[in-house]
């Protein structure tokens, strides 16, 4: 199974921005989807966004226009640039390996050990 390892997360302000990286541990290019996932405290892991193999992405509502998701093949790297940070943006965010069906996503990978994102008013 794929390992996955994201960092890049921290506090900041309300209306900060944060970067954050996901690295696999072997090539992408056997996954047709690469997701973001995040879990506010005393919520329910939520999906973010999936980011297909040339770059296409399904976003969560919430976070469009703020949030920009792309994903390196070659370097086995997937991203997430945030910015306009809110403070319900706050909670752990993890990246998971998937398959992309043509009209759903299947999650086929594991979870990463998350990176923390926390946003004050």
């Amino acid at each position: 199974q794929v390992q996955l390892v994201e960092s890049g997360g921290g506090s900041v302000q309300s209306g900060g921005s944060l970067s954050l990286t996901c690295i696999a541990s072997g090539p992408l290019a056997i996954f047709s989807a690469m997701g973001w996932f995040r879990q506010a405290p005393g919520k329910q892991r939520e999906m973010v966004a999936w980011v297909r193999t040339r770059g296409e992405t399904d976003v969560l509502s919430s976070v469009k226009g703020r949030f920009t998701f792309s994903r390196d093949n070659d370097k086995n790297t997937v991203y997430l640039q945030i910015n306009s940070l809110k403070p319900e943006d706050t909670g752990v965010y993890y990246c998971t390996a998937g398959q992309y069906t043509g009209s759903y996503y299947r999650r086929v990978g594991g979870w990463g050990q998350g990176t923390q994102v926390t946003v004050s008013s």
